[in-house]
Parts: structure tokens; C-alpha cells; sequence
């Protein structure tokens, strides 16, 4: 059973993860810490009580099961949006407060020369922007196995599928990727 301690130590460790993951997904920042926060609130409310051990797996598959919610909704919402709209209604109903600003900070080693900054900086929007470019389930798949550092059968559980589709996700993903950021000039 993980201590109240280890459970919000955890939820420390993977929050900026796990947003950056979500932007990834949903290309929306305001969605993304919603998205965020639920997972958080429900690996709290319900499996609290499960070993530490047990809780980034428990998570992935939240906030993986969070995001797909997320498209669910939007896809409910957009047939009764159009619904109001040939009906000339609004149904625009948009209360809700933004969240402050989600600061990220960057960790790794800093270039020391601003060139080197503005370099590593490009270098990054060019990696982010492949990864998004990447199709939903090969961008799961490298985002849980390459970034959460899941091995293969944790990743197949995360996403719901078999471990050979993990597989099949994560080397479309990479050739996909090194192709995109060879037509850049970027290799790694």
C-alpha cells in the first residue's frame, strides 16, 4: 500500500510528464491539464491503496483511458453543436475559468552560448512537432514506451492491446520520426 507520501511524490514526478504527454494527444493545453488532473484525482480517489509499485502503470492506463474520454466528449459535443446550430440556437455555454499558465522547466544540459540555447530550443519544436505529427496510437505507443521508460508488456496494458501491436506502433513511430527529422537535417 503506497503511502500518502510516495502517492503524491509520484503524482510530483510524472505531472509535467504527463501534460506534455496529453498536449502531445489533444493539441490543447487547456484540455491537456484537464486531462491531467482527472487521472490525478482518480488514481487518488480509487487505487491509493495499491503498492507504489503498481501506481505508473496504473496511471498510464487513467490518463490513456482520460484521453480517450476527452475525444469521446468532444465528438458528442460537436454533433450536438451542429445539432444547435441547424436549429439556429448557440448552446455556447463557455463558464469555465481558464488554469493558470502550466510552467514547464526544462531539464537536461543547458548550452552555456545563447546560439547554443536558440539551437537546442529549434531542435526541441522540431522533435515536439514529429512526435504530434505521428498518428494517435504509434504517438502512444513511443510517448509510453521511449519517455515513461514502459517495457513492452507494461506499454500493451497501458494502451489495452497486444504486446505485437505495441511493437508494430513504436517501429512505425520510429521510422516515421527519423525519417521527419532527417528531411530537417537533425540526427541523433
Amino acid at each position: 500500500m503506497a503511502t500518502q507520501k510516495e502517492l503524491s511524490d509520484f503524482l510530483a514526478s510524472v505531472e509535467r510528464r504527463a501534460f506534455k504527454q496529453s498536449v502531445f494527444s489533444v493539441q490543447d493545453d487547456e484540455a491537456a491539464l484537464d486531462i491531467v488532473q482527472e487521472a490525478m484525482l482518480k488514481l487518488a480517489e480509487n487505487y491509493s491503496a495499491r503498492p507504489a509499485e503498481e501506481l505508473p502503470l496504473l496511471f498510464q492506463r487513467i490518463l490513456q483511458n482520460a484521453i480517450r474520454d476527452h475525444y469521446r466528449r468532444n465528438r458528442v459535443r460537436s454533433a450536438w453543436t451542429s445539432l444547435w446550430g441547424a436549429l439556429g440556437l448557440t448552446g455556447e455555454d463557455d463558464d469555465a475559468d481558464p488554469l493558470e499558465t502550466f510552467e514547464v522547466e526544462e531539464k537536461g544540459a543547458i548550452p552555456a552560448s545563447p546560439d547554443g540555447r536558440l539551437e537546442q530550443t529549434q531542435t526541441m519544436e522540431i522533435i515536439e512537432e514529429a512526435v504530434q505529427s505521428l498518428p494517435e496510437r504509434q504517438r502512444q505507443a513511443f510517448l509510453l514506451r521511449y519517455w515513461e521508460d514502459f517495457d513492452v508488456s507494461e506499454t500493451a496494458r497501458a494502451m489495452g492491446c497486444s504486446e505485437g501491436s505495441v511493437k508494430t506502433h513504436c517501429s512505425r513511430a520510429t521510422h516515421a520520426l527519423a525519417k521527419i527529422l532527417k528531411s530537417k537535417g537533425i540526427s541523433l
